[in-house]
């Protein structure tokens, strides 16, 4: 009979933050597939816990997949942990559950703490609805094709990103989302340093062109603001355009109904309007 692969968050920043349920869970398992093993241990020791442990990394997710998902259709059980926070959420983990829930295996989530939602919770930023785009890519063309994406995107926008590439992304955001948008930007979430601080894009990219940036960075930015409702007609305006279609055969009772059509005006507002216009010519 095939084990179980559990899917375990880990905390983003103070240990303090881990579950009972994901220590329990890292205590019971047969192997820990870990982002980075040396981190893991770290977590482990803090635990009192040993366990058995692979590397499974962006680079090497294939191959080491194939391995640990054949160890679980074995009948092991399995914990997948990041560095921080929830496996396979804008992490190669993603790749695992994918295969697992394609090979019948079940799948277990271990949750706990999140580092956009976490960011969303204290950014200040609207969080009824919200769209989250993980990691923009390096390259500087790819990046500014993704926010041209989602220039228009009204849902509060999270990304994350590192602290080398944060003048330049604050640099693209300001470009396609213009310079007032609405931004809070958290840096090293849980941790001793944390920081929340909401402002605009200009003065983020103020900011950071003084100070260098420190830490991981989660950012939340505004979506787009409604768009202004277009001016509607003006009575004289709507005058002539019934007066246009009268023009084209209309007789003034039909054409000031056809004219009143999407607009604040009555049919009866409109045809005295025309009325009005004819006796001043």
């Amino acid at each position: 009979m095939a084990g179980t692969l559990y899917i375990v968050a880990t905390p983003i920043g103070n240990l303090n933050d881990m579950t009972p349920r994901a220590a329990a869970t890292f205590g019971s398992v047969d192997f820990i597939a870990a982002e980075d093993t040396r981190v893991t241990l770290k977590l482990l020791n803090h635990l009192g816990l040993k366990k058995p442990m692979v590397n499974y990394f962006e680079h090497n997710k294939r191959e080491m997949g194939e391995k640990v998902l054949e160890r679980i259709q074995a009948g092991e059980s399995c914990a997948l942990c990041s560095d921080a926070g929830m496996p396979a959420i804008s992490d190669p983990g993603e790749q695992l559950v994918k295969d697992a829930l394609a090979q019948g295996i079940q799948v277990v989530p271990i949750p706990a703490a999140s580092a956009c939602v976490t960011a969303l919770a204290v950014s200040g930023q609207d969080t009824g609805r919200f769209a989250f785009e993980g990691f923009l890519p390096m390259n500087t063309r790819q990046r500014r094709e993704r926010l041209a994406e989602i220039q228009n995107e009204r849902r509060t926008l999270i990304f994350y990103e590192a602290p080398h590439k944060l003048r330049a992304t604050l640099d693209d955001l300001i470009r396609t989302f213009g310079p007032e948008r609405s931004i809070t930007l958290c840096r090293e979430l849980t941790k001793l340093h944390e920081e929340v601080q909401k402002t605009t894009l200009e003065k983020a990219a103020e900011y950071y062109s003084q100070q260098p940036p420190r830490g991981e960075y989660v950012l939340v930015v505004a979506g787009a603001p409604e768009k202004e409702p277009e001016d509607g007609l003006t009575l004289e305006q709507a005058a002539q355009l019934a007066k246009s279609l009268m023009e084209e055969g209309l007789p003034a009772s039909a054409a000031a109904k056809k004219a009143a059509v999407g607009t604040e005006f009555s049919k009866s507002q409109i045809y005295r309007m025309i009325v009005k216009q004819e006796d001043s010519e």
